[in-house]
């Protein structure tokens, strides 16, 4: 039978639910499969705390079932979560007749964004993973058994949630613009230069939220996010926080936002008006530059393009920059990341996640200070809102987002959930304009709720 295992290092601590030791060890086997077509329709039931997802493009990771559960908590969660997943996967006997990235056992992850907050961290590696990329498909199991993959379950129908009621969270609209303008007040007074504030909006659904529903609405309205769930937290982000693939890592860097409107021409001048806003421009400096200082310790070489380019959103156009580096295979420091993958190639994606979080562009700068302060001005717990999100493989490479454009279902109402969305706050920001910004990026779930 399952154990659970604590651990606990300093104020943090760890939780692995896996086989016991008496049990016959856990084999990871992939083969490879025909396409199956649409990721989504392979999810069997409406779960949401055992329906996990990262797919962007229609290509990427699906899975359902929980065979091994790892639970962190407190400052060091990401970090103690790397360590604990190379653990479990030397106790795995891996058979991986495919071979590409996200082949073999996979974990998917979730971290709160404040390492007070009760949220914590998870990694799940599911019972089933079905995975495409590139042509290629292919799908995991992980079981005591050694045989091959049986035939995938026939899907419960998916059911829309109904009726869906929106109610302001932690603050009413009106109070958290007023936050805002004290924040601003507080930037221009030299305090900070950035802060990113956060607002909940709690929602109350008609039929219990169906993740699948939630998932499939998200991926075709914006199919160049990441669409993803782990852990009851649902939604479509447009920021790579950090993929590592063989020896190289990338990160991709939004802040600065302007709202689309629709109209193809106005859109087409406000992305110029984006692209030249001193503002803006100012915003996105700070946050590439955060992420960089973050990502050099780690990397032997990184490529900063000389300015960011305007990603186009259904609802929202982003200032961005795409930051690429060469992880440097020799890096080693034992006390501060324990766990490397095979071969010396360096610290883990969730390392190098570790490493980043918070950046600039969900916190503010100088981070530490930004922090705190968006902590006393939002008046809520983010829970896992903005922080890492993603999937680990067995060698250490994989991809981490950051969780926005998301809700988190309720662990205890099927029909409770809440969304958010954030704004980037300097010296030159408006309250209301703010306001009327993160309500864009609320479109994204509030679109996915309804129907």
């Amino acid at each position: 039978m399952p154990t659970e295992t604590p651990r606990r290092t300093g104020a943090s601590a760890i939780h692995v639910v896996a086989p016991s030791p008496g049990d016959t060890p856990l084999v990871a086997r992939t083969v490879a499969i025909p396409d199956p077509g649409d990721l989504f329709s392979l999810l069997p039931a409406p779960d949401a705390a055992a329906t996990f997802s990262w797919v962007r493009r229609g290509e990427g990771l699906v899975g359902w079932g929980q065979a091994i559960r790892i639970e962190t908590s407190g400052p060091g969660r990401i970090r103690e979560a790397d360590v604990a997943w190379a653990r479990t996967v030397a106790e795995l006997e891996i058979v991986d007749e495919v071979g590409a990235p996200g082949t073999g056992p996979v974990a998917f992850g979730s971290f709160s964004f404040d390492p007070a907050s009760a949220a914590g961290g998870v990694l799940v590696v599911p019972e089933v993973v079905v995975g495409r990329r590139d042509g290629v498909a292919w799908v995991t199991t992980v079981s005591p058994s050694a045989g091959r993959p049986g035939p995938l379950p026939t899907p419960e129908p998916v059911t829309a949630p109904g009726a869906a009621t929106f109610v302001d969270g932690a603050l009413a609209s009106a109070d958290w613009v007023a936050a805002v303008a004290d924040v601003v007040r507080r930037i221009r007074a030299g305090e900070v230069s950035k802060v990113v504030m956060a607002r909940d909006v709690a929602v109350r659904t008609e039929r219990p939220v169906d993740v699948r529903h939630l998932l499939g609405r998200l991926a075709a309205s914006y199919p160049g996010c990441w669409t993803f769930s782990v852990d009851r937290l649902v939604g479509a982000t447009p920021e790579l926080l950090v993929r590592r693939e063989k020896g190289l890592a990338a990160s991709r860097v939004l802040a600065g936002t302007i709202r689309r409107t629709g109209d193809d021409a106005d859109d087409l001048r406000r992305a110029a008006q984006l692209a030249r806003s001193s503002k803006d421009l100012e915003e996105h400096e700070l946050a590439v530059a955060s992420l960089v200082r973050g990502l050099r310790p780690y990397c032997a070489s990184i490529n900063v393009p000389d300015a960011p380019f305007v990603l186009h959103l259904p609802n929202v156009m982003h200032l961005a920059t795409d930051v690429t580096g060469v992880v440097d295979g020799t890096f080693g420091h034992p006390s501060t990341f324990p766990a490397h993958s095979p071969g010396g190639r360096g610290p883990s994606s969730l390392a190098l996640a570790a490493a980043l979080h918070p950046t600039a562009a969900v916190g503010g700068t100088p981070t530490p200070v930004a922090t705190a302060i968006l902590a006393e001005a939002e008046r809520m717990d983010r829970g896992r809102y903005a922080g890492p999100v993603g999937w680990i493989g067995a060698d250490g490479d994989g991809e981490w987002g950051i969780g926005l454009r998301s809700g988190e279902i309720s662990p205890t109402d099927a029909r409770a959930m809440r969304i958010f969305a954030g704004c980037g706050v300097v010296a030159a920001s408006d309250p209301e304009a703010e306001l009327a910004e993160s309500e864009a990026k609320l479109r994204p779930m509030r679109e996915a709720l309804s129907g």
